[in-house]
């Protein structure tokens, strides 16, 4: 109980950061014009890069940098460019389609992840965890009727179809991006994810940034309310990308997508009182709808396949045999098991 508890905690804390991410980037929108979603991005891998780069700079063996360049140097740049880009195609599918489009159409990541988890992770899904997806994107549906009563259909309808297929592509980068992410914080190492993801995101935002918003980034008037704005952007969401690793490796990247249904609304209820949204109970009811589809998911681990080569393990971190399981601890019994770290 107390590890479900803890885990739909940390869930809504990082829908709590994506909601500072949303309202500072309304902000710089709304008030100062501002519309430049890589260099937002940039600054959060560049936080990334100094913080967790020259961690791995530091260690010893197949831990440190070189060697993990030299063995795996062009996975980590494909990461980091599905990673970028689906934080930009996201972004740029607002100038087509409506919020409403967005807010539906981005629930396509969690079975575009629960496919690649089958397949790549080995994870076995119950029929409970269906439902319990099932009744998180009902919640989404409900908070966007909610939308639709209080005429916040915003955004654009210039090109409707290019903007459905944008955040299309933008769900199946974020759940290839979550997937990677998984695998690499369950098998190798929180810091190796992020100092690696930071960067070549670094880069290769860098080069996106100068061919694309170099103009709009010259247009800028600087003061210290954009300068603000930047910075409690990029502290959100370089909160969020350090702590999501910590979040997944303790359920999974699908659990997780779940709980981040909750942004939006979050979103909506500071937007009542920052811009003066009209309220509708049914984002209460909205609320509860994935909260308790949430709870259902983690109540019920998922398991991976026997067949998987490595260590048959939970997501919740158990052992899927329990014989397994007890004939290591009988081999190892000097050492604590690492699945016991984060048993209820």
């Amino acid at each position: 109980l107390w590890q479900l508890a803890k885990t739909l905690a940390m869930g809504q804390g990082l829908a709590a950061l994506i909601c500072g991410t949303a309202i500072t980037s309304q902000y710089l929108a709304t008030d100062f014009h501002v519309d430049t979603p890589m260099l937002q991005s940039f600054l959060n891998y560049v936080l990334l890069c100094v913080t967790y780069t020259p961690i791995l700079v530091c260690r010893q063996g197949d831990e440190n940098i070189l060697q993990i360049l030299k063995s795996k140097w062009w996975k980590y740049v494909l990461l980091a460019l599905v990673d970028v880009e689906a934080n930009y195609t996201v972004v740029k599918a607002y100038q087509y389609t409506t919020l409403t489009s967005v807010q539906l159409l981005d629930c396509f990541v969690v079975p575009v992840l629960m496919v690649l988890s089958w397949w790549i992770l080995k994870t076995r899904f119950k029929l409970v965890h269906y439902v319990a997806v099932c009744i998180c994107v009902l919640g989404v549906g409900t908070m966007v009727g909610a939308d639709l009563l209080a005429g916040r259909d915003q955004g654009s309808t210039a090109n409707i179809l290019l903007g459905d297929g944008l955040v299309l592509l933008s769900a199946s980068f974020y759940a290839v991006s979550n997937v990677c992410q998984e695998y690499t914080v369950k098998n190798l190492t929180r810091e190796e994810f992020l100092g690696m993801v930071g960067l070549f995101g670094t880069i290769i935002s860098t080069i996106q940034m100068v061919i694309l918003e170099r103009t709009e980034i010259g247009a800028i008037h600087w003061n210290w309310k954009i300068g603000l704005l930047f910075c409690g952007f990029a502290l959100c969401l370089y909160t969020l990308y350090s702590c999501m690793p910590i979040v997944i490796k303790l359920s999974s990247a699908t659990s997780v997508n779940l709980s981040l249904m909750t942004a939006d609304l979050f979103s909506l209820f500071f937007g009542i009182f920052l811009f003066h949204y009209m309220f509708s109970g049914l984002y209460l009811v909205s609320l509860v709808i994935i909260l308790i589809g949430s709870i259902l998911f983690n109540a019920v681990p998922t398991q991976t396949d026997p067949a998987d080569p490595l260590p048959s393990v939970c997501e919740e971190g158990f052992y899927e045999n329990t014989v397994d399981a007890q004939e290591e601890n009988t081999s190892a019994s000097s050492r604590t098991p690492k699945h016991e770290e984060h048993s209820v």
